[in-house]
């Protein structure tokens, strides 16, 4: 069976950080290096992303599962689960379908619920991206402008090339996330619910968690707790790290 790729730093007690849509474990690096002082964090590739396998279907059940079999494979009985956007829906799955695996769960900026699809612009770009044009990156980047005006927004995307050779290649699965992107939509379905210790951290410019999303989190994750971070959007991780560290490592060590 295919397993995710991975890499681990520190040791302890065991936490898993999981990227979001169109990242890789790259992404939480500096959430890793933090946390790899007291513990032992597995940051891992999402299927379809970084160097992970490959496959067309990312029903978050399954997504779930791909990190179920990775901590069998690393004989990680517990953990703490942190995930960001797309890797929190994960991370909640996971919490929710496998209580007695997760320890204490972190969700940044992402809420259980259904969301209108709004990467349309962003899956156009990077697929009209002729690659036999691109001798450097700032070749895709140009061809990438006309989609996605923030420039921030476009370097991000733009981590997924890859050269070999001279000829560049994206390590994503373009082709399936596109097919897959209404899964990564969807909200939880079930009807389960994770009595373990939750914490929500909100960027306070993003508008992913709404006041309107407090009842769902509180019928599935009734001790949930919830930080806003200040100045912060969507990768208030990035934005701003001392802040989400201290967040985040404060939460896990009471």
């Amino acid at each position: 069976m295919a397993l995710l790729n991975f890499q681990q730093l520190g040791s302890g007690p065991d936490v898993i950080l999981i990227h979001g849509l169109f990242g890789s474990l790259e992404n939480l690096n500096m959430v890793a290096k933090h946390l790899a002082t007291s513990y032992c964090v597995t940051q891992v590739d999402v299927r379809n992303h970084g160097l992970s396998f490959q496959e067309n279907s990312m029903e978050y059940s399954e997504l779930a599962q791909d990190v179920i079999s990775l901590m069998d494979h690393l004989y990680i009985a517990k953990a703490d689960i942190l995930g960001h956007s797309m890797g929190g829906k994960i991370a909640m799955q996971l919490a929710l379908t496998f209580p007695e695996r997760v320890n204490k769960l972190i969700v940044a900026d992402i809420a259980p619920v259904e969301y209108p699809p709004h990467h349309e612009s962003i899956i156009a770009g990077l697929q009209s991206i002729n690659l036999s044009q691109v001798k450097q990156r700032k070749d895709a980047d140009r061809q990438l402008a006309p989609y996605v005006d923030n420039m921030g927004v476009r370097q991000f995307l733009l981590r997924n090339l890859a050269s070999q050779d001279g000829n560049f290649y994206f390590k994503c699965n373009l082709e399936y996330i596109a097919h897959c992107y209404p899964q990564i939509m969807q909200a939880y379905s079930g009807d389960s619910r994770f009595d373990g210790q939750t914490l929500f951290i909100k960027g306070s410019e993003s508008d992913y968690i709404r006041s309107e999303h407090r009842a769902i989190i509180g019928r599935l994750f009734p001790h949930a707790s919830a930080k806003i971070i200040q100045g912060a959007g969507h990768w208030l991780h990035a934005e701003k790290t001392t802040a989400f560290n201290k967040v985040v490592s404060d939460f896990l060590a009471k």
